[in-house]
């Protein structure tokens, strides 16, 4: 009788262990670099009339003098928080905490937001020196300022998110002829006022885009008094450094990105006074410059070459545009302020 033969058991392929740990690793480094490219992106402007008119309708509210530079308050400070990604300044986790590009584009962006609540709190929304401050505008106003990378509570988000419940209040409270309890004044010397912030703004963009390439900047000596012999003026080196280049490259796109809904806004609040003053044309022309330094950048990195060389210089050209709204600012100011 022949015994049956029991045939060896078949040894099964163990996995090795690298390979069980590098696909999902590989996997996941994949997700964040998607997200990363996805995320990665400005977000388009919006007509601030057309915007305002639509919301005013949906809180069935009529339109009024102010309300257009108000609400594309509103919706600019929206934007950074419900962008592609949220709010990415404060993220401590991949992929935000591997991005800078869009958090200093929304760090400029908030920088024109803020410059626009502090004058609204403290010259458009009051007849004169003396005027009590609106209640709902100086709640915004030191919300908007809270640090822009606080993620423990009270988050950057929440702050910012208040700051807009409280400009929608005082939107509700300008266009209610009942209450008539909240104003905006849209005077010349309110405007100056505020474009003598914004030239300072663009003064300094400007100059730190242009140390790029570095330049040589005279500086001269400090609280000197007139007619002092103070010796002669120090010529200063600076340059940026090449890690800062595209900080300050995207910096300056947020600030100009929110700026030019700002004074699209103000044109039409502000349109009976700049008619006035002859100063419309001026004011067009800002817009117009700011609008090209919002053109798509052609290159998957802000490039950083020569002034006159083979490659091209984004922060140059940015200067440029920058430089040439300051310069037609400083004219719209200057019609301000004639009689």
């Amino acid at each position: 009788m022949n015994a049956t033969v029991t045939p060896p058991p078949v040894k099964r392929r163990r996995r090795p262990l690298g390979l069980a740990v590098a696909l999902p690793l590989a996997i996941l480094i994949l997700l964040v670099l998607v997200l990363m490219w996805w995320w990665d992106k400005e977000p388009p402007q919006f007509d601030p009339v057309t915007a305002t008119t639509a919301h005013m309708k949906d809180i069935d509210r009529p339109m009024s003098t102010g309300a257009v530079t108000t609400y594309t308050l509103m919706r600019s400070v929206d934007t950074l928080l419900d962008k592609r990604g949220g709010y990415l300044s404060n993220d401590r986790l991949p992929p935000g905490v591997f991005m800078d590009n869009i958090p200093n584009w929304e760090f400029g962006s908030l920088i024109a937001s803020r410059d626009l609540a502090r004058a609204l709190r403290n010259d458009f929304s009051r007849s004169q020196t003396q005027s009590t401050e609106d209640k709902d505008l100086g709640e915004a106003d030191p919300l908007l300022n809270s640090p822009n990378d606080r993620w423990l509570l009270p988050s950057s988000e929440s702050q910012y998110g208040k700051a807009v419940d409280d400009l929608g209040k005082y939107l509700g409270r300008l266009s209610d002829a009942e209450d008539g309890n909240a104003h905006f004044y849209a005077r010349a010397d309110n405007l100056a006022d505020y474009l003598q912030t914004v030239s300072a703004r663009l003064g300094s963009l400007s100059q730190r885009l242009s140390a790029s390439v570095g330049q040589l900047r005279v500086d001269a000596a400090p609280n000197a008094d007139v007619g002092a012999n103070t010796g002669p003026a120090k010529a200063v080196f600076v340059q940026t450094p090449w890690n800062k280049i595209d900080d300050n490259f995207y910096e300056a796109r947020g600030y100009t990105w929110t700026l030019l809904e700002q004074l699209k806004a103000i044109r039409h609040d502000f349109a009976p006074i700049l008619r006035s003053k002859n100063a419309d044309a001026s004011l067009q022309q800002v817009i117009r410059e700011l609008e090209e330094s919002q053109k798509s950048l052609g290159s998957p990195v802000v490039l950083n070459g020569s002034p006159f060389g083979f490659f091209a210089n984004h922060s140059l050209v940015m200067a440029n545009y920058i430089s040439r709204a300051n310069a037609a600012i400083i004219d719209l100011r200057g019609l301000l302020g004639r009689g």
